[in-house]
C-alpha cells in the first residue's frame, strides 16, 4: 500500500519550569514523509512528482528534503533501516514515515525529526528521534514499547536516558518522557517531550497541529504562509537563549562527543 506525504500546519511550544519560568509558543508546519512508499515510486520511475517547484525530495523546491539532512548522508530509507537493525529491531514491515521541517531557500535546522516506524498494519512498532544541537552534532534515541508490548499504544509514555547536549542551559543528565498522539487517517497531530531530573520536570516541548495532504499546492501556501520559516527557526532558538542568560540562566559547557 502506498501512502502520500502530509503537512501538518500548528505550533511549536516550549516551557521551562525551573529555577524559572520561561515559555513561548510560535506557528510552525513540518512534513510527514511515507520514506518506503516515496521509495517503491522512484523504484518504478513514478518520482516525476518528486521534483515539483512546490515540494521535493533530493531536488530544489519551495520545499525539499534531502538524504544529506539526515543520519549519516545514506538514503533515508537505508539510514532507517540500519538504525533499527543496529536497534535489533526486525519486524518493522509497514511504513516509515519521517517527521521533519523542510529545507527551504537552501537552508534548513531541525532541532528534532521523528521517524515513525510501523508494522504492515499500522501499529507503531518504534520511533527514531534524530536530536541536532547548534554546534553540528547529531543523536538519536530509538523508542521502543516495553517486552511485554508489541507496539507503542497512541499517547504511551516512551522514556530514553539524555545523553547528548543540547542547550547551553541543561547539564547532560536526567531522561526524556516522550508521547505521540497521531491519527491514522491524519488530522490532528501531536508529540510532547518532558525533560527530567532527579528533582522532577525542567522543560516541557510540544510540536503539532493538524494535517493534511502534501500537494504542490499545499507546499506553496505553506512556502507564502512562512516564507523565512527554516531561517527563524535559528534565529529564534539563539533569541531564547539570549532571553534565558538576561534572566540569570546558568551556562553549562558543551560536553563534546567521542570521536
Amino acid at each position: 500500500m502506498l501512502h502520500e506525504p502530509r503537512l501538518v500546519s500548528g505550533h511549536v511550544w516550549h516551557c521551562r519550569l525551573r529555577p524559572f519560568r520561561h515559555a513561548f509558543r510560535y506557528r510552525a508546519f513540518y512534513l510527514q514523509l511515507p520514506i518506503k512508499s516515496l521509495h517503491r515510486q522512484s523504484v518504478k520511475g513514478a518520482s516525476a512528482g518528486l521534483k515539483s517547484v512546490g515540494w521535493a525530495l533530493n531536488h530544489g523546491a519551495l520545499l525539499s528534503v534531502h538524504d544529506r539532512d539526515h543520519g549519516d548522508g545514506r538514503p533515508l530509507l537505508e539510514w532507517a533501516e540500519n538504525t533499527l537493525a543496529e536497534a535489533g529491531i526486525t519486524d518493522v514491515n509497514g511504513e516509515i514515515w519521517l517527521q521533519t521541517f523542510p529545507r527551504m531557500f537552501g537552508y534548513v535546522f531541525k532541532p528534532v525529526s521523528f521517524w515513525f516506524c510501523e508494522r504492515s498494519d499500522g501499529s507503531l512498532r518504534a520511533v527514531i528521534a534524530e536530536v541536532n544541537n547548534t554546534f553540528g552534532d547529531r543523536h538519536v534515541y530509538v523508542l521502543q514499547p516495553p517486552a511485554t508490548q508489541q507496539a507503542i499504544r497512541n499517547g504511551q509514555t516512551l522514556e530514553s536516558t539524555k545523553s547528548f547536549y543540547v542547550s547551553p542551559f541543561f547539564e547532560v543528565r536526567g531522561g526524556y518522557e516522550f508521547r505521540f498522539f497521531k491519527s491514522p487517517t491524519g488530522g490532528k497531530d501531536l508529540a510532547r517531550i518532558e525533560y527530567r531530573d532527579t528533582a522532577g520536570a525542567l522543560l516541557l516541548t510540544s510540536m503539532g497541529g493538524v494535517s493534511r495532504p502534501l500537494t504542490q499546492w499545499a507546499a506553496v501556501h505553506a512556502w507564502f504562509s512562512f516564507p523565512l520559516f527554516s531561517l527563524g527557526v535559528i534565529a529564534r532558538i539563539h533569541w531564547q537563549a539570549l532571553l534565558l542568560w538576561i534572566k540569570g540562566a546558568k551556562f553549562v559547557p558543551r560536553v563534546r562527543p567521542h570521536a
